[in-house]
């Protein structure tokens, strides 16, 4: 590791999903303390909500365009952080939810500035997971919970327990290959449906879910049959949550060996 020209460092916090109930005293330090901050959110009130914490608050979405492939901007916004820390800078990239959720830049940003040596950290945010469990009443303790991104779910071939929760992030996505697109249409939902049909009946109940963006806000929580999804109105906020199909089974084998060692131990 070579020792930094300068005092710059990097922060990567995450402000939560609903606006200004969910950040941490921590992350609102770091903002407020930086020399620049980077504002990786895509709404304008957030913007300004942030500026009234600091002068100095520089947009990433300009970096985002029709046709353009996200992983090229995911870079440009690592470079433009970057490019601050290195000239001493003291910078700090917010981002929602939780910046190391569904969120490449940050964590690319981070490797980079300690690649370089200087100080790097992120400080977790509560993410759309959390309040997927807090608004639906999920305790992933009690049945597992299996959680992937929607289009990689579809490219690769996963051993799903039906018995536990399962959880598609970026449903309105589903299918897009290009990575230019932000949105994909039913055709592509139909062959997640194919998908999921290997594992559930098309009647069962899933779950379409959205998490508040503001506190005025109600979270998305709509019930359909499975056979319904293709038809859904969807978006890249949107999350599937599907629930358990069968109860779950025991390993009578396992159970067996576990009793005999329960049984082994002294009686006190």
């Amino acid at each position: 590791m070579s020792t930094p020209p300068s005092t710059g460092s990097l922060a990567c916090v995450g402000i939560g999903i609903t606006l200004g109930s969910h950040i941490s005293p921590l992350a609102r330090s770091y903002i407020e303390q930086a020399d620049v901050v980077f504002a990786g959110v895509a709404d304008g009130v957030v913007e300004l909500w942030l500026q009234r914490m600091h002068p100095d608050v520089r947009s990433l979405q300009p970096l985002y365009a029709h046709g353009k492939e996200r992983g090229q901007t995911y870079r440009e916004m690592v470079d433009v952080m970057l490019a601050e820390v290195r000239a001493g800078k003291r910078v700090c990239g917010v981002f929602y939810g939780h910046p190391g959720v569904f969120a490449q830049a940050p964590h690319k940003a981070i490797e980079q500035a300690r690649l370089e040596g200087f100080p790097a950290r992120m400080e977790p945010g509560i993410s759309s997971e959390d309040c997927l469990y807090a608004d639906v009443g999920i305790d992933p303790g009690t049945r597992g919970c299996q959680h992937y991104e929607a289009t990689q779910f579809m490219m690769y071939r996963r051993n799903i327990d039906p018995s536990a929760w399962l959880i598609l992030w970026q449903i309105g996505l589903a299918g897009d290959l290009t990575t230019r697109r932000f949105a994909t249409g039913s055709a592509y939902r139909e062959v997640l449906l194919d998908v999921l049909a290997r594992d559930y009946p098309l009647d069962h109940e899933v779950i379409v879910y959205r998490a508040a963006a503001l506190p005025i806000e109600s979270p998305r929580i709509e019930r359909m049959p499975l056979s319904q999804l293709p038809q859904a109105d969807l978006t890249m906020s949107d999350t599937l949550a599907i629930p358990p199909a069968r109860r779950m089974e025991i390993d009578q084998e396992v159970r067996a060996r576990l009793a005999q060692l329960d049984e082994s131990l002294p009686t006190v």
